[in-house]
């Protein structure tokens, strides 16, 4: 995730200053890592000294004074540029998952192999559980349903791999120590 480019599309709706910003992104992206308010404030001093937002003022609400930031055109124009660059797929599997399984592959006997595969396709079904229990909950957003819809995607794809992998672990098996 590019903290940097979040914090630009937050900003392109209005000045904010830093608390509004993180409390955006953690609403906005709900399945997301929350952001640290260290990190907040860091990326905007990068973005400030990089000319892609500007200080605005201060601004005190019943607390400590806060510093209000805006996009500025050279920002936008950042914003843009990689919104409209397409995302390319990943060249390399760069899965913990995967390589888990690899691993497990090469260096378990067949029966540990399943055991382990199970198990993960288990905490994987227990997962899309919990994700279409947020998503229908009567207080779930539309965030919540968007992050919701896009973890239960992915998972359900791991999840086809796991049982296709469990399939074959024989097979692999057979070929890893002939």
């Amino acid at each position: 995730m590019s903290t940097t480019h979040v914090l630009l599309g937050l900003l392109a709706a209005g000045n904010r200053h830093g608390y509004d910003l993180k409390r955006a992104h953690d609403t906005r992206l709900p399945r997301a890592r929350p952001l640290a308010f260290g990190q907040v404030y860091a990326t905007l001093g990068r973005l400030a000294r990089d000319g892609l937002v500007v200080a605005t003022g201060l601004e005190r609400e019943a607390g400590p004074d806060r510093t209000a930031y805006a996009l500025t055109g050279r920002g936008r124009e950042e914003l843009d540029a990689w919104l409209a660059a397409v995302e390319p797929p990943a060249p390399y599997v760069t899965s913990t998952l995967f390589t888990k399984v690899v691993v497990a592959l090469l260096v378990a006997d067949v029966d540990t192999a399943r055991a382990y595969l199970v198990a993960q396709a288990r905490a994987h079904t227990d997962r899309l559980r919990e994700l279409t229990a947020t998503k229908t909950a009567p207080t779930a957003t539309l965030d919540d349903v968007v992050a919701a819809d896009y973890a239960i995607v992915h998972l359900d794809a791991d999840l086809r791999w796991l049982r296709t992998t469990l399939d074959r672990v024989a097979d692999w098996h057979r070929e890893v120590h002939p």
